[in-house]
């Protein structure tokens, strides 16, 4: 898998280079620091991922990230702050269905559109799924899983194949999302991440059909 690349340098004057795109906001700066952070944080944990690292992906100074986040710590906490809440707004059309295969294909296109628009937030939901719930790095990413176990209804002392196959259609949904990257056509590539995540679900057919 390549090199994650996501250039934050500032651009030069838009005014002194007609036909160059303006200067990126301070809000679209964060949003690419988030997401590549997170994705960081989801290959090689929040210990072994340091400032340098994340400025070294996505193209920016360490002094400049620091100037948007002034610890690791203080990155740690806003990436997982706004996966939270993107995860819960995304989630909360299925968590006012009934229980059932339409409930859990509403949930698995949240998630899908969440994976096109953030990739790192999808990484690091599957890496907080894979890790060990008595380590460490769990304890703040703990709510992150809590949101997955309340769109699924899941009961791990009741059915664990339910738990197993939900994890599943969350992992071929997620690894298909980062290894596909950009080969993934905005327009159908949700579709075909629900398709593929929902299969591993085991329900007779597709909701309708």
């Amino acid at each position: 898998m390549g090199t994650i690349t996501v250039s934050l340098r500032p651009k030069r004057s838009h005014s002194a280079y007609p036909g160059l795109m303006p200067r990126q906001t301070r809000e679209q700066i964060d949003e690419e620091i988030i997401d590549c952070a997170a994705l960081l944080f989801a290959r090689h944990g929040f210990a072994e991922t340091s400032i340098q690292r994340v400025a070294d992906a996505v193209g920016y100074s360490k002094s400049g990230l620091l100037r948007h986040y002034p610890s690791k710590e203080a990155l740690q906490e806003e990436v997982v702050v706004r996966c939270l809440a993107e995860l819960r707004d995304a989630l909360g059309e299925a968590s006012g269905q009934a229980p059932g295969p339409r409930r859990d294909r509403t949930a698995l296109t949240a998630l899908a559109r969440l994976a096109m628009r953030r990739p790192g937030f999808i990484a690091l939901l599957l890496a907080t799924l894979l890790r060990d719930p008595v380590g460490g790095e769990s304890v703040p990413l703990q709510p992150v899983a809590d949101v997955i176990v309340e769109a699924f209804l899941l009961d791990p002392d009741a059915d664990m194949d339910r738990v197993v196959r939900v994890a599943g259609a969350i992992g071929a949904l997620a690894v298909a999302r980062t290894a596909l990257g950009e080969h993934l056509l905005p327009d159908t590539a949700a579709g075909h991440l629900v398709d593929v995540s929902y299969d591993a679900l085991g329900h007779p057919g597709r909701p309708g059909h």
